[in-house]
């Protein structure tokens, strides 16, 4: 084959994978869009309810559960024993919880982890013509979403956590002020930690990490389990990031999108450590500030 048609070969193959990369990321935010407009239209129908009962309260600005009934007393401890039974979670609950973090980290993740994704295609196919093939590209990618998805039932679980405890508002944001200052400045701390340097040091070079773990796999499997090593560091990357939602809102459009795009800045922009520790020094700050306006 000449090289000519090698060269056009190797570039038909990267763009098809950067074509299901996007496609992913798409059916990922489309679902991510769908669901936060679900949440609001639901939030706005409670709000509307609230007003329209006999004791003309709105619930506007309040954190009572959308599915709690208006006539409840809220004195005592019956009162939030009662709000405890109406944010009970079934499975189903845990189930749809799970679907929409591992279907956002898919979203935010996927952007970041595209240049390791094609690298891995480029060079597999390099040695594909060489007689010497890789495994498929995609069981390296379906590892790096492994670890993402285990991450994902973590944060589903926190959630509930949360949730019992009253913690987090029906919009599933944070429903206490000390909790956020502490979140943000145990964050911002993080952003400082050699375990983040060595976390974002692994993501940042794609070619050197695979070298400094063994090189490109043969077996579906040895690259199956390459890909959810590279996974696992960006989760010790990204963690503590990902715990900003639990602040500014689960299902936050905005939030959501200006994480994955940080994320995105650290791995690929050449400062990306000065800005990991730009921005832990400001959650550190902001931190302290929700702390000090509770004085």
């Amino acid at each position: 084959m000449s090289d000519t048609a090698l060269e056009t070969l190797l570039r038909r193959d990267r763009a098809i994978v950067a074509g299901a990369l996007i496609t992913v990321t798409l059916a990922s935010w489309l679902y991510i869009l769908w669901l936060a407009s679900a949440m609001d239209m639901a939030g706005t129908g409670a709000a509307a309810g609230a007003t329209a009962t006999g004791s003309g309260m709105s619930m506007e600005g309040m954190d009572m559960p959308m599915d709690m009934p208006m006539d409840m007393p809220m004195n005592g401890g019956e009162g939030a024993t009662m709000a405890a039974d109406a944010r009970a979670w079934t499975l189903v609950t845990f189930a749809y919880a799970f679907v929409m973090w591992a279907v956002m980290m898919v979203g935010m993740m996927v952007p970041s982890a595209t240049p390791m994704i094609l690298l891995y295609a480029r060079v597999g196919r390099q040695a594909a013509q060489q007689g010497k093939p890789f495994a498929a590209t995609g069981f390296f990618a379906c590892g790096y979403l492994a670890a993402w998805t285990v991450f994902a039932l973590v944060a589903a679980f926190l959630q509930w956590l949360l949730d019992r405890a009253l913690l987090l508002t029906p919009a599933l944001s944070s429903a206490s002020q000390l909790l956020s200052g502490v979140a943000l400045i145990a964050i911002g701390l993080f952003q400082w930690t050699p375990l983040k340097d060595r976390c974002l040091s692994q993501c940042q070079s794609p070619l050197i990490f695979i070298q400094n773990h063994g090189g490109f796999r043969r077996e579906a499997g040895a690259a199956f389990s390459l890909g959810i090593r590279h996974g696992l560091y960006c989760v010790g990357c990204c963690w503590a990031l990902m715990a900003l939602l639990f602040v500014g809102g689960v299902m936050n459009v905005l939030w959501i999108a200006a994480i994955a795009i940080f994320v995105l800045a650290e791995k690929v922009v050449p400062g990306g450590r000065f800005l990991s520790r730009f921005a832990g020094a400001a959650l550190v700050v902001a931190g302290f500030w929700q702390l000090a306006v509770m004085i």
